[in-house]
């Protein structure tokens, strides 16, 4: 029976693989290269895809080209309590769709050849994560697309790049450059409303709680923490040194926390799915160690959108870093409702507005000044 269902794959496999032959060529466009290195562009319309990967469906779903998966890893059929993805609160119905295999990139192949809808290409973000992307288009005969996530700052352009890469493949090279444009506006305007203000006169902040593989206590943090980048933040967690990598969390000490005393402290709401008593939030009301911290002292606390969850949430990085400013340099954001702008920029990415869906699963936390008993 087992070889009678590989003998069925790998029958299925060459069928792909003749037909999918035609389907894809270099001869126009942006050169894209699979999974092999074989070069590949858009020849005719592709109607059914695949995301493998940390928040590549994501970026699919930026594209506005969501509505040809044809199946989803088990992360997306998931009843998360506090769910702090846009895109997933913004397309509910991933979770009715086939299932292509685990989270984190682990797609089975023969999961995939068995949908019903057969996909024509496959996008894997995080390549060489759970299932290898040459592995995947060996066995699928499906041809396989590697992306970089990249992140909006050390690595934005592999970002735009992979952006503009599904855009061709997807016939959505206008929307691409849409939302780069939209991001670097959004970079541009935060900049602009910072300029002027000198080194000393930039407060002290610590970001808690950021999620990495799952939700962690105040201890867990960024030190390349994009919205302090953007708003020239004084992140007490980062000492200058050169960022690399598409994430900078680290675990950082409770000694060092007290040493940085900073004047501000915000939580990434994705703590809150943390076990009973480990989340941020019941660390700060719990633990009398941090009492004297002067953050908690003057009530400078205040709940932020989750930064990292199955990669980085672009869309709530810019909606924190509008709102961090608010906070921080309300002078300099007179003109901006946190809350509305919020969804202004969902509505753009993810075509919905999301924020108070969120805010409601985050128990009203989130752009809000948090109380501490």
């Amino acid at each position: 029976m087992p070889s009678r269902k590989i003998c069925y794959i790998t029958i299925i496999a060459l069928i792909l693989l003749i037909s999918f032959s035609g389907v894809l060529s270099a001869e126009n466009g942006l050169a894209v290269k699979d999974a092999f290195g074989d070069v590949l562009s858009p020849d005719g319309k592709i109607e059914k895809v695949l995301c493998s990967g940390p928040g590549c469906l994501r970026l699919l779903t930026y594209l506005q080209a969501h509505q040809t998966i044809s199946g989803v890893e088990d992360i997306e059929r998931r009843n998360i309590p506090i769910d702090p993805r846009p895109y997933f609160l913004a397309n509910p119905f991933f979770r009715n769709l086939p299932q292509i295999g685990e989270f984190r990139g682990l797609t089975r192949s023969e999961l995939v050849v068995s949908l019903e809808s057969l996909p024509q290409v496959i996008f894997k973000t995080y390549p060489e994560m759970g299932t290898p992307a040459g592995k995947l288009q060996e066995s699928t005969g499906i041809p396989v697309i590697p992306l970089e996530y990249g992140n909006l700052f050390s690595q934005k352009e592999k970002l735009y790049s992979s952006i503009r890469i599904m855009g061709q493949i997807m016939d959505k090279k206008d929307r691409a450059e849409a939302i780069i444009d939209f991001i670097e506006g959004a970079i541009e305007d935060l900049s602009r409303r910072m300029e002027g203000i000198e080194e000393v006169s930039r407060k002290t902040a610590y970001v808690g709680g950021i999620a990495y593989k799952g939700p962690h206590g105040l201890r867990s943090t960024e030190k390349g923490y994009p919205p302090f980048m953007f708003t020239g933040t004084r992140n007490v967690a980062f000492a200058g040194e050169e960022l690399k990598g598409s994430s900078s969390q680290a675990d950082v000490s409770r000694e060092k926390i007290l040493e940085w005393d900073p004047e501000v402290i915000f939580v990434d709401l994705s703590t809150l799915n943390a076990p009973e008593g480990a989340s941020a939030l019941a660390e700060l009301i719990q633990d009398p160690l941090w009492q004297d911290l002067r953050a908690v002292k003057s009530g400078e606390v205040y709940g932020v959108l989750p930064y990292n969850w199955y990669s980085q949430n672009f869309g709530s990085i810019l909606a924190n870093a509008y709102f961090i400013g608010k906070i921080l340099y309300p002078d300099r954001f007179q003109d901006v409702d946190p809350e509305v702008k919020a969804d202004e920029i969902f509505r753009f990415l993810v075509d919905r507005d999301v924020f108070h869906v969120m805010k409601d699963s985050f128990k009203e936390m989130a752009f809000e000044r948090l109380e501490l008993k």
